[in-house]
């Protein structure tokens, strides 16, 4: 029995196409991200984001500082329990879980260290897993404000 080049090219295509999209549907936000600061475009920090009983949580892992900044700065501006804490290893997302389909996450709350302030949250995966939009917001969702974090690992 003889393969042709076309035939193998085509079975070969179709197994990458078929486990390309078994990663999509397996992806989960799980895992270590860079945020993207909106005003320069530069990285902001790394947020790794566990699991545990089905609810996602995210935890600062690193700030990217200039030169001359605080390089372990504290949220001043925070009004509960993590006031003047470190916001490094601070837990800034909470209480997100599956909501929908696979690539939607919802019902949890996010913190702005800089601003102190707490808000609605819900994130989307994107880019076969490899983009995250999280979404902060006060009262529904139209009401926010959308960032793309990029998976680092």
């Amino acid at each position: 029995m003889r393969t042709t080049i076309p035939s193998a090219l085509g079975a070969f295509a179709a197994l990458a196409l078929t486990a390309s999209f078994a990663w999509a549907q397996d992806a989960s936000p799980v895992g270590l991200w860079k945020t993207i600061d909106d005003e320069t475009g530069k990285p902001k920090s790394l947020v790794r984001i566990s699991e545990s009983n089905g609810e996602l949580r995210g935890k600062v892992e690193k700030l990217f500082r200039e030169a001359g900044e605080d390089q372990n700065p504290k949220c001043d501006k925070c009004e509960d329990v993590r006031k003047d804490q470190p916001i490094i290893g601070m837990t800034i997302i909470t209480g997100m879980k599956k909501d929908g389909d696979a690539s939607n996450y919802g019902g949890g709350q996010i913190l702005d260290p800089a601003s102190g302030k707490i808000y609605k949250s819900k994130m989307t995966l994107g880019d076969g897993g490899r983009k995250l939009d999280v979404r902060g917001y006060i009262g529904v969702p139209m009401l926010g404000r959308t960032q793309t974090w990029v998976r680092a690992e």
